[in-house]
């Protein structure tokens, strides 16, 4: 498949997961009596994955995150030189996401950046109020779990055709644990395009949910490498895997 093909995919699959995942913090958590509320909007974020995995996992790999790229980059799974390129697709795609959002949420009445717009934060910006060491270590353990399970699913010793929905499940999980922290992000792309729009603090705070999710996914894709990498079996002992 060419690269342009996979980029394209990459933007449109990323729109959705920011789309789907933030239009549902933005448009649905707080609706009065029928909000979804915390557990909705990570149900909505598995679910984009989980999608869109089975839409274009088979044209360009289904990353939608930078930290992805990288994680199976480094579980040499995907090539160096093309890591930027699916990374720029990728805040393509959580950009084109936001603006249209932006365009549907501000035709209500009332409506306000102020309530964050989706966008990740902490200190007075985490939604439970943690702080930058709280914020810094769940980013980089979630991202570093996600990875893992991703590697782990993808891995071709696994079950063959159940890998999006360990995947998609992993994604609600790891936002059940991590919205109350930093509105969850384990993901560059989805915290930059609500960022843009948010502007401000958003901005300021952004470059941790680009430097923790990276080193997480660099860590699995590490791990996961010298985990499964299997070993010659030395005479008279059991080969290891």
């Amino acid at each position: 498949m060419s690269l342009s093909k996979r980029l394209t995919a990459e933007i449109i699959g990323t729109f959705w997961l920011v789309f789907g995942g933030c239009g549902s913090a933005v448009l649905a958590a707080g609706v009065p009596d029928v909000g979804i509320g915390w557990l909705g909007v990570s149900l909505a974020f598995g679910l984009t994955v989980l999608t869109m995995a089975y839409a274009i996992g088979h044209i360009s790999g289904c990353h939608l995150n930078p930290a992805v790229t990288v994680g199976l980059a480094a579980g040499r799974r995907f090539p160096w030189n093309e890591v930027i390129p699916y990374a720029v697709a990728q805040v393509i795609g959580a950009v084109v996401a936001s603006t249209v959002l932006y365009l549907i949420a501000s035709g209500k009445a009332g409506f306000s950046l102020g309530g964050g717009f989706a966008a990740n934060g902490y200190a007075e910006h985490s939604p439970g109020g943690y702080g930058l060491t709280a914020a810094l270590v769940a980013e980089v353990v979630l991202t570093f779990m996600f990875l893992m399970i991703i590697l782990g699913a993808t891995d071709k010793r696994a079950p063959q055709g159940f890998a999006p929905i360990a995947i998609g499940l992993a994604l609600t999980l790891i936002h059940l644990i991590g919205i109350p922290v930093t509105n969850l992000s384990v993901n560059p792309a989805r915290s930059t395009g609500p960022a843009l729009f948010v502007g401000g603090w958003a901005l300021a705070q952004l470059w941790l949910f680009w430097l923790a999710p990276l080193v997480g996914g660099l860590l699995a894709g590490t791990a996961y490498r010298a985990l499964s990498t299997e070993q010659t079996a030395v005479p008279g002992t059991a080969a290891t895997a």
